[in-house]
């Protein structure tokens, strides 16, 4: 099982003077670590799940995935996930081409219908039901894939979107790894069957964690996947502490034997994030012992 790392909190000692130098220092960690990637979470407000107040500091990602391309060399760089009501998609394909460019091949596209309704109605971005929601997800993927094939830049004619051309130019250095969070099996699982090279499930338990990906398989042979093509991941409801290195490592265990690829390491809010990501290096790379 390999180990991705996740920035969701940028509030660090000595104020917003130290988030360049911090975050630079956690991107050469990360790197250093054998990480499968590192992420950052596609916010404006800070969200509840942090434990932090909407107040607490948070960066925009792709400016911040921008500044972390050029501190490192080999790490890819993505977020979990973009929201798709955010920016337009024709928009976020260009956006996540350049990073891939300026990168060396290293942009990853995770997506997701996005939910923080506070956020939307704060910044006065349309926050449409989650019917629509998840239909704009699917357009989303659809003109992203057209974006990066260059053989097409024709239009495109959606139902919420509508391109005259999908020229991208320069196309990505590789085309970027798509990812779709989430583990709803009526509607999100089915497009990661369909359009998704990878999924991020919420790991509350093995027992679960099995059973959406029954279902992941089931919505793939309805539209003739191959399974294996996708790069399973687990976002856990537990993470590491310097206390529970083993236990986590154990519980890592049960998730391997369902035959997952990667779980996400979510850097707490410590005094030095870097430090913790260093101190946190071998017990990560423990992980790849289960297979």
């Amino acid at each position: 099982m390999e180990f991705s790392l996740h920035v969701s909190k940028f509030e660090f000692d000595g104020g917003s003077a130290t988030v360049a130098g911090e975050l630079a220092r956690i991107a050469a960690a990360a790197e250093a670590s054998g990480a499968a990637w590192l992420s950052l979470q596609d916010h404006y407000f800070q969200v509840p799940i942090t434990g932090l107040p909407p107040e607490s500091p948070m960066l925009e990602g792709y400016t911040t995935l921008g500044y972390l391309a050029a501190h490192t060399s080999t790490i890819p760089l993505g977020m979990l996930v973009s929201g798709v009501t955010y920016r337009h998609p024709g928009l976020l394909a260009k956006i996540v081409s350049t990073l891939d460019v300026l990168s060396g091949g290293r942009a990853v596209l995770g997506l997701g219908a996005a939910w923080f309704e506070r956020e939307h109605r704060g910044l006065g971005v349309p926050f449409p039901s989650t019917a629509e929601r998840f239909e704009r997800l699917e357009e989303a993927l659809r003109i992203c894939a057209q974006m990066w094939d260059p053989k097409d830049n024709g239009p495109f004619d959606g139902k919420h979107y509508q391109l005259a051309e999908t020229l991208c130019s320069p196309q990505p250095i590789q085309r970027p790894r798509v990812l779709v969070a989430g583990d709803g099996e009526r509607r999100t699982l089915r497009l990661v069957a369909r359009y998704a090279d990878a999924c991020n499930l919420l790991a509350t338990s093995p027992e679960v964690v099995a059973h959406k990906l029954d279902v992941l398989r089931r919505h793939c042979d309805a539209v003739g996947r191959d399974y294996a093509e996708i790069r399973t991941t687990i976002a856990p409801m537990l993470q590491p502490t310097p206390d529970t290195r083993d236990e986590f490592v154990r519980a890592m265990a049960d998730y391997a034997e369902l035959g997952i690829h990667e779980t996400v390491l979510i850097i707490p809010r410590v005094g030095s994030p870097a430090a913790w990501v260093e101190d946190m290096t071998p017990t990560a790379r423990r992980l790849a012992e289960l297979g």
